[in-house]
């Protein structure tokens, strides 16, 4: 099925305005880099969703989902086929000590309007970048906390276009990883349950976090957060640190001065020079230490052509 067939089709059941052709992803990514996508789609309702999953799925289109890009990496070339935003499900609902909110939402945005809400529980993500999607997909947690420890549930679609309801105690939530991730689900919404807390104590905490964050984070300059997962008995920060490559630089992206574990795009880089810096970066670490870093940062798209 050619573009030309696959917008007319697309346009039978989604409004035109939720359509971009050649849509350049570095746009929604947040180390400002990436290719173009075939086609860019913004749904707003979950029936959109399964449509254009079902449509996808009986031509054979290749399907990618995105959140709001920042613990990711798409390749120069960009992405071939469809790329569905999720952004557009960014609702929040709160009925006592339980939160609802769709899977575009801001996970910092979530833990806000639970301290809005006098609710504890969600402080540890007043930091975290990333979407409830992303949140959920990698079990995200800083500080101590993790998303494990207070999802109920969630609503995601598989690849044929089905929903499924999963129980928090059903996601095998672990360091990085969940259920979600291995059997390539799509999160459409996810349900916490918090306990209820003093407003006062909440922002005190939040404060403190952000402001340990704001020390030790590159924040001036675009990144896709942590990089490299943390190695057994290790951190990954202090490895790159100890291996002498704090500010090694391929491209226009080097390794942060102010945090080893952050890799920043301070001179118009390319998703290359990323991809090369952190071969790079694991290389060395392996060489000099015997300890193989592995990427807690996705990697996504194609190649771009020469």
């Amino acid at each position: 099925m050619d573009n030309h067939t696959i917008l007319e089709a697309l346009s039978t059941f989604l409004p035109k305005s939720l359509i971009k052709v050649n849509e350049p992803l570095k746009k929604y990514t947040f180390t400002k880099t990436g290719g173009k996508a075939d086609f860019y789609l913004s749904p707003t309702s979950h029936i959109e969703v399964q449509k254009i999953i079902e449509f996808a799925y009986n031509n054979q289109i290749p399907l990618t989902f995105l959140g709001n890009g920042s613990n990711i990496i798409i390749r120069d070339g960009g992405i071939r086929g469809i790329v569905i935003s999720l952004l557009q499900f960014n609702e929040i609902t709160v009925n006592n000590q339980t939160i609802t909110c769709g899977s575009g939402a801001a996970i910092i945005d979530v833990s806000r309007r639970a301290r809005d809400h006098h609710l504890t529980g969600l402080e540890f993500a007043c930091g975290i970048p990333g979407s409830v999607g992303g949140a959920v997909y990698m079990n995200a947690g800083a500080y101590g906390g993790e998303v494990k420890d207070c999802i109920d549930h969630i609503k995601a679609v598989d690849d044929t276009g089905r929903l499924h309801v999963i129980k928090g105690e059903d996601l095998e939530l672990d360091y990085r990883t969940s259920v979600v991730q291995r059997k390539h689900l799509v999160v459409l919404e996810a349900t916490f349950i918090l306990k209820d807390g003093d407003i006062n104590s909440i922002q005190a905490t939040m404060d403190d976090l952000t402001q340990r964050r704001e020390d030790k984070q590159p924040l001036e300059y675009p990144s896709c957060g942590s990089v490299f997962q943390r190695p057994p008995n290790h951190f990954a920060g202090k490895l790159i640190q100890d291996a002498d490559l704090q500010g090694h630089r391929i491209g226009g992206v080097e390794v942060s001065t102010k945090h080893a574990g952050f890799i920043v795009n301070v001179d118009n880089g390319t998703a290359t020079d990323y991809e090369n810096i952190i071969k790079h970066v694991q290389n060395v670490v392996k060489e000099k230490f015997d300890i193989e870093l592995k990427r807690e940062v996705r990697i996504i798209g194609e190649q771009l052509e020469d």
